[in-house]
C-alpha cells in the first residue's frame, strides 16, 4: 500500500510560490496579504490558525489573526469583513468555520467580497466552479486533485466515490472530479446500504467527520483511499477511516493517512489561492494604472 503523503506535494507548492515570490520581489511588488477572523478560543480552530500563520510567514505573507470573542454579534462580524474588503492591503479574507450557533455561518461568509475569499466559500465563487470558471477552488477538494496528480493517480474514466456532501468539501470535488473526466458517485447521511456498494469503486474520498467510519476492508481491492476526515479526541487526530496498515498492506493500492495527508494540503492551496488573488488584484492595479 502506497501512503499517499501531504508533505511532498505541500513542500512542492510552496516552491512554486516562493519562484514566483522571487520575480515580485525584483519588481517591487507588495508581497500577498491574508487576513484571519478566529472567533472564539476552539483549541483546534486556534491550532489551525496559527499554522497559516506560520505558513504565511515562511513564504514571506503578510498576516494577521483578528482574534474576536464568541459574544461578538452578527452586525458586529460582518462589519470586520466590510471593513476587510475596503482595505486595498488585504488580498486574502478568511473565516476560520465553524461560528457559534448563534451566527449564521452562510450570512457571514456572504459578506466578503469573493475577489479576497480565498477560501472560495461564497455563493458567486462556488457558483464559478460549476461553470468552469473559478477565480480560486476550495482548499481542501483543491488539495485532494493536486494529491491525486503529484502522484500520477489519473482519475479520467475511474469510478469514483464521494461520502459527504458539505459545500467546504463534498460538493465542489464533485465538479472539479468531474472536470477531469471521472465518473462519481456521491453518498451521504440518508444513503442507504453504502458498505455493500463500495466495492465498485476505483477511488473513494471519505468526509463524513466521524472518527473511523470505514475500515479498509469495506473498499475495492486495489482501489485508492483518500481520508479527509480530521477528528480529535483524547488519543490525537484520526480520521474517518480507520489507519490499519496491517489489514490495508494487501487490500488497499493508496491511501492518505491521518494526521499527515490532506490536512497538509489544505494550507498550501490557502497560499496558492491567497497568491491567485493578490495577483488578481496587482494585475487590475497595474492595468488602471497603465
Amino acid at each position: 500500500m502506497i501512503i499517499l503523503k501531504g508533505a511532498p506535494v505541500s513542500q512542492k507548492i510552496q516552491a512554486d510560490i516562493l519562484q514566483e515570490l522571487a520575480g515580485w520581489n525584483l519588481r517591487k511588488i507588495k508581497f500577498p496579504h491574508l487576513s484571519v477572523i478566529l472567533v472564539g478560543e476552539d483549541p483546534a480552530s486556534s491550532i489551525y490558525v496559527t499554522r497559516k500563520e506560520d505558513m504565511c510567514k515562511k513564504l514571506g505573507f503578510s498576516s494577521e489573526i483578528i482574534r474576536v470573542s464568541t459574544g461578538i454579534s452578527q452586525r458586529e462580524l460582518q462589519n470586520i469583513i466590510i471593513d476587510l474588503n475596503k482595505n486595498s492591503s488585504v488580498d486574502g479574507i478568511l473565516v476560520q468555520l465553524p461560528l457559534p450557533v448563534s451566527i449564521s455561518a452562510r450570512e457571514v461568509l456572504e459578506t466578503i467580497d469573493p475577489l479576497k475569499d480565498v477560501d472560495c466559500l461564497t455563493e458567486k465563487n462556488l457558483g464559478k466552479i460549476l461553470t468552469g470558471h473559478p477565480l480560486v477552488q476550495p482548499c481542501t477538494p483543491s488539495g485532494v486533485m493536486e494529491m491525486l496528480k503529484h502522484y500520477n493517480i489519473s482519475v479520467q474514466g475511474k469510478n469514483v466515490a464521494i461520502i459527504g456532501r458539505s459545500l467546504i468539501v463534498g460538493v465542489p470535488l464533485i465538479h472539479l472530479l468531474l472536470k477531469e473526466n471521472a465518473s462519481v458517485s456521491v453518498f451521504h447521511s440518508k444513503s442507504e446500504k453504502i458498505e455493500s456498494q463500495l466495492k465498485n469503486f476505483d477511488i473513494v474520498c471519505v468526509a463524513v467527520g466521524k472518527s473511523h467510519a470505514f475500515k479498509y476492508s469495506q473498499f475495492k481491492h486495489d482501489a485508492v483511499v483518500i481520508d479527509v476526515g480530521i477528528n480529535r479526541s483524547s488519543k490525537g487526530l484520526t480520521g474517518d477511516v480507520l489507519n490499519d496498515m496491517t489489514e490495508g498492506k494487501n487490500h488497499i493500492k493508496a491511501a492518505t493517512p491521518v494526521p499527515g495527508g490532506v490536512g497538509v494540503m489544505t494550507i498550501a492551496m490557502l497560499m496558492k489561492n491567497t497568491l491567485a488573488l493578490a495577483k488578481l488584484r496587482r494585475n487590475a492595479y497595474e492595468n488602471l494604472e497603465s
